[in-house]
């Protein structure tokens, strides 16, 4: 098909907002998906995503739409995640479209997320087209939610289309707006062929599946290729589009998205971002491009926790599962660590807490794996008193107290859109942790907009479902790293009968080291089993204790059959009885049980 009838375009929007909804309505009107096949959310294919209700990886399909002009043209539909941590799924997808369909809901409004998906678009220069979507819901407000969009993005509210996604209302006047504004891709069809790889995933016959946006040329089954960056050479075993299943086709054309096959079964040799070209057999001239395309900045990882196979055995299974699901979430890092209390793992690097939650669930759904985490931490960067700088992702790799000079820790710039009444709510928790208030703007009489500097290691853990919680659901947070900053903080430390566990350490700003270190212990203590002997279990912030809890021992009655008598038998069979325990508390060792590590998770909850 000629690039003249061809259009790609992603829908960008708040989490919950109907993006599949309308994907799904899409599909049905341009015929693509038969009544039969047709479920909701047909491109969740993912049974995590079907049941959490949420994207997580974004889906490309490919549609057939005849216009009112007469005319068939081809659409690529994109459809990403709306959630903050997914951020990076979403600005890759944009980079392959020259569209974005911006979905609000009429009766939520304009949230976080939609101002933050609706940056990302403006600066990859995509031609925007707002909706409002769930007009037929009682509450919606499409006249108020239509005035927020327009003071958002520059257009006449009265131009905003009104749509929904459920009963499929505007879907084709959207598709018509979406041929007359959309500009064609602007690819040279004659040129030496080149595309970008903007996703992937490792099917376990077929070996690497690149997602590619042709952007020149046209690439053929059976040609040979090659990779720019990695430099990896290989043949074309299949190559075709979405829809919404691979459907095979002889040959991508320049503006077209779709998928490549190579058979290679090594998931370093193709890598999201490098760009695909061919290269020419022996004896024959082929015109190769020399130009690689702007590829994506690296990603980098804002939460930090480690993974550790329950069985050790599996520990080698655990490394090739993250290689494969690193080629399917390339935001996603890793590496090797070791811990004395919990053996071989990885300390793996991820975009926020759900991410960190989805990333192990697929771990262990999809590979069949038991995994412990560790509690989640950033990082911080560390300065000595020798000068020497340091990168500390684990909190039990922080150095000496004596030592440091100086830590810093990364901060964020967090928005948060909520009613007006909520404001005081929002301060509060904001301030609880260590926010620093930066700026407010009411977006509409009723809503406003806070921006705060953070602290990360403040919102890692519970948050955003205190946030939740003191706003009724209502509010929505965006954020983006803001840089370092030094902050008086310290390592807590956690010793079992003496010995420090260092999974259980961690760090945290000095003003809150007591109240953390007293709750840590107190849940510890109902955690962990009793023994013998007693079991002292300390908080400290290097050799300064600062809470205590003891697990009292098991202790057999050893004056039972003493009835009567004189006081020294009683005392003679006492001493026996704590010299035995003694003994015993040189030689025994302290198992900490699993519940224990989760004891930690759970502080914040207190």
């Amino acid at each position: 098909m000629d690039q003249a009838h061809i259009r790609n375009f992603s829908i960008i929007a708040h989490i919950d907002h109907g993006k599949s909804t309308l994907a799904d309505r899409i599909l049905e009107l341009t015929h693509t998906v038969s009544a039969r096949e047709m479920r909701a959310q047909v491109l969740d294919s993912m049974d995590l995503e079907r049941e959490r209700g949420i994207t997580i990886k974004a889906q490309a399909v490919r549609v057939f739409f005849t216009a009112q002009d007469g005319e068939t043209y081809q659409l690529h539909l994109i459809d990403t995640p709306g959630h903050v941590d997914f951020t990076y799924e979403v600005s890759r997808s944009l980079a392959a479209c020259e569209g974005a369909l911006l979905v609000v809901d009429a009766a939520q409004g304009v949230e976080a997320q939609t101002v933050a998906n609706t940056y990302l678009a403006v600066d990859s220069n995509l031609e925007l087209i707002p909706c409002l979507n769930k007009i037929d819901l009682p509450g919606a407000e499409p006249e108020r939610v239509a005035g927020e969009v327009g003071e958002l993005i520059g257009e006449q509210p009265d131009s905003i289309l009104r749509i929904s996604g459920k009963t499929g209302e505007g879907v084709q006047e959207v598709l018509e707006e979406l041929i007359a504004r959309v500009p064609p891709p602007a690819g040279d069809p004659e040129a030496p062929p080149r595309a970008l790889i903007f996703d992937s995933e490792f099917d376990q016959y077929r070996g690497v599946i690149a997602y590619i946006r042709v952007v020149d040329g046209a690439f053929r089954k059976g040609e040979p290729i090659r990779a720019m960056a990695a430099g990896t050479e290989a043949e074309i075993d299949d190559i075709g589009c979405f829809s919404p299943q691979m459907m095979p086709t002889d040959q991508l054309a320049a503006g077209e998205v779709g998928y490549l096959i190579t058979g290679l079964k090594d998931v370093t040799q193709l890598r999201v971002g490098d760009t695909l070209t061919t290269r020419s057999r022996a004896g024959e001239r082929r015109a190769a491009a020399t130009e690689p395309l702007p590829g994506y900045r690296e990603v980098k990882p804002m939460v930090f926790c480690g993974l550790f196979p329950i069985d050790s055995d599996d520990y080698p299974d655990l490394r090739d599962a993250l290689e494969k699901l690193v080629l399917n979430d390339a935001a996603l890092s890793w590496e090797p660590e070791t811990s004395d209390a919990l053996g071989f793992g990885f300390r793996c690097g991820f975009l926020g807490l759900l991410h960190m939650d989805i990333v192990r669930e697929r771990l262990e759904r999809e590979y069949d794996l038991e995994l412990l985490a560790t509690m989640p931490s950033v990082e911080f960067d560390v300065t000595l008193t020798s000068d020497e700088e340091l990168e500390v992702h684990n909190p039990s790799d922080m150095p000496d107290p004596g030592r440091i000079a100086e830590i810093r820790e990364p901060f964020i710039k967090a928005s948060v859109i909520a009613p007006k009444e909520f404001v005081g709510a929002v301060m509060e928790l904001c301030q609880e942790r260590r926010g620093e208030h930066t700026g407010m703007h009411y977006l509409s009489p009723e809503r406003v907009q806070m921006t705060y500097d953070l602290p990360l290691a403040e919102i890692v853990l519970d948050f955003f479902d205190q946030l939740k919680s003191r706003t009724r659901g209502y509010a929505s947070l965006d954020y983006e790293l803001g840089g370092m900053k030094p902050s008086d903080l310290v390592k807590l430390d956690v010793l079992l009968a003496g010995d420090p566990v260092d999974a259980l350490s961690m760090v945290v700003h000095r003003d809150k080291a007591y109240e953390v270190g007293r709750a840590l212990t107190e849940k510890l203590r109902k955690r962990i089993p009793r023994q013998q002997y007693d079991v002292p279990i300390q908080a400290a912030i290097g050799s300064h204790v600062i809470a205590r809890e003891t697990v009292k021992a098991y202790r057999k009655d050893v004056i039972a059959k003493c009835y009567g008598g004189d006081i020294t038998r009683k005392k003679k069979l006492l001493e026996k009885q704590k010299e035995g325990k003694r003994r015993m508390k040189q030689v025994g060792r302290v198992e900490v049980p699993q519940e224990a590590f989760l004891a930690v998770l759970e502080l914040g909850e207190g």
